[in-house]
């Protein structure tokens, strides 16, 4: 992943300064986050006797939603969209997503990579740079609520 574009995003999203040795821990994150919601629209699919994954069984929030149309208008400067669409790898399921839902994932993680940066604000009003503790404290918000 190209560290400066990054580096570059954390500071725009949320005025974060962010370093390579925060790489591993925001790819873990956001692999983290996008099987959790494969697999409650792997259930969704499922109950409606599908075996495709669609768009509309991932379970995106209205915040979710929200974060997402931040990650575009930011997306225009930092330009991060293409290396998401690396780190947009899915796990197997038992039900395969269509290509619309696949082609979906660079944006869905673009828009948990903004809550995330905009959760450190508001968990930590004052860190510039985020330690371990800061995104233990923040992944724990996302995976009690995602």
């Amino acid at each position: 992943m190209g560290v400066s574009r990054f580096e570059r995003f954390f500071r725009a999203a949320a005025s974060l300064d962010v370093d390579k040795n925060d790489l591993k821990r925001y790819s873990d994150f956001v692999d983290g986050k996008l099987y959790d919601l494969l697999l409650v629209a792997q259930a969704a699919a499922k109950a409606n006797d599908r075996d495709i994954v669609e768009p509309w069984d991932l379970p995106i929030t209205k915040g979710l939603q929200e974060s997402i149309h931040r990650f575009r208008q930011l997306d225009e400067e930092v330009e991060l969209k293409p290396i998401l669409e690396q780190l947009a790898a899915h796990p197997l399921l038992d039900r395969a997503p269509s290509e619309e839902t696949e082609a979906r994932y660079p944006e869905i993680i673009g828009g948990l990579s903004v809550a995330l940066a905009e959760t450190f604000k508001i968990m930590y009003p004052d860190v510039k740079n985020p330690q371990t503790k800061h995104w233990e404290g923040a992944t724990a918000i996302f995976d009690l609520l995602l």
